[in-house]
């Protein structure tokens, strides 16, 4: 019997949405936090003023962690936050090598229960575990974003599949990906 885990269908792997509103970044990470076990690595991207710190918000706060207490650690790169379980939240916007990445301490961080949130992530890729969720922010409009989350590994396809299904997404037009007005009829 082998011992190698199921590959999922690369379409499975990835999953993209549209965020209408700040309001709706924070449900989203609202909803990835309250789907956390424990040991994920969560990679943000996106340009400045993209989301990723409101997203990271969100997550805390489904951990249980208050989310007036997250804030951007560009300037002292690592954040630590406590809830249902720990949060390592990381920002290499600032980085200049990836010798002064590896000072920051993220080891310590990736073994355990501890949750890593790195924003930046793409400027150190090589430091990050090869199986992380990847999450790319895009503006569409001042208030709007785009994102897609897109796992690399078993662990991160299996969290992936857990946000997928998870009850408590903003929206019902977030999970099918249709358009609904207020009432809830459909759009599209």
């Amino acid at each position: 019997m082998s011992s190698r885990q199921p590959t999922l269908p690369k379409s499975s792997r990835v999953w993209r949405r549209t965020l209408r509103s700040p309001l709706e970044t924070d449900r989203l990470g609202r909803a990835i936090g309250s789907v956390l076990i424990g040991g994920e690595s969560l990679a943000l991207s996106g340009a400045l003023g993209a989301g990723k710190t409101a997203l990271v918000r969100g997550i805390a706060a489904g951990l249980g962690t208050p989310p007036e207490a997250v804030s951007s650690p560009t300037f002292v790169l690592l954040h630590e936050y406590h809830g249902r379980l720990p949060l390592a939240h990381l920002d290499l916007y600032r980085l200049q090598s990836l010798k002064e990445a590896a000072s920051i301490g993220l080891d310590d961080h990736l073994s355990g229960p501890t949750v890593v949130a790195v924003e930046w992530a793409d400027k150190a890729p090589g430091i990050l575990p090869e199986d992380r969720l990847e999450m790319e922010l895009r503006h569409r409009t001042v208030q709007s974003r785009s994102i897609q989350l897109r796992a690399t590994g078993p662990q991160s396809a299996a969290l992936l599949n857990r946000i997928k299904n998870c009850d408590a997404l903003p929206t019902s037009h977030f999970r099918s990906g249709k358009r609904r007005n207020v009432k809830g009829k459909s759009l599209s």
